[in-house]
């Protein structure tokens, strides 16, 4: 029996023969504390509580589709603070179930979180300059390589750099023409024809 002391016992796997010394365990438990758990779900309700009392002063006149702009407003808070209480009452019956193991550094990356904020700061700074077809993309090739950073990832020479680009392009210019196009909602532009 001294070969299998450090085993553990048939069907606990849990459990391990009594005098065997503890071994090294194999996977690293990464479950947040439940304080922090629940922590999530309370700030959850209390932005859905915040966005009720948004939502109660806007206006409630229906509009022709019968649903005034005050509906949307009522939904997403709604929908939040029934998310958030969900999540408190997970997180204090025993924790949040089936996660998934979190990516990327055990610790928070900075370097990568500059490069996800100056994307979206370089996009306010540069949607009237250079449109919103431009500064949506650069906003995702910023974003997409601090994004890569945290997982560990590198940034991928120029070929992912154009793929970037093209991805942006593809996902900005689409809801651009939308809004620009259909819905007649100026978004700016960097032509005068509108399309860019």
């Amino acid at each position: 029996m001294s070969d299998s002391s450090s085993k553990a016992v048939a069907g606990h796997p849990t459990a391990t023969v009594p005098g065997a010394a503890p071994s090294a365990p194999d996977v690293v438990d990464t479950t947040p504390h439940p304080l922090y758990q629940t922590l999530v779900g309370v700030g959850a309700v209390v932005v859905g509580a915040v966005m009720t009392i948004g939502a109660a002063a806007i206006p409630g006149d229906a509009g022709y589709g019968g649903v005034g702009p005050n509906a949307l407003p009522w939904f997403v808070a709604v929908v939040l603070i029934v998310c958030g209480a969900w999540l408190v009452w997970e997180s204090r019956t025993g924790g949040f179930r089936q996660m998934e193991p979190p990516s990327g550094a055990p610790r928070a990356d900075w370097v990568s979180a500059a490069w996800v904020a100056g994307a979206v700061i370089a996009n306010a700074a540069l949607i009237t300059t250079i449109g919103f077809v431009l500064a949506c993309t650069l906003c995702f090739v910023l974003a997409v390589r601090g994004l890569r950073r945290a997982e560990g990832k590198g940034h991928g020479g120029a070929r992912q750099l154009l793929i970037d680009v093209v991805t942006g392009l593809l996902i900005a210019a689409p809801v651009f023409w939308l809004f620009n196009k259909l819905l007649a909602l100026n978004l700016p532009a960097l032509t005068a024809g509108g399309w860019l």
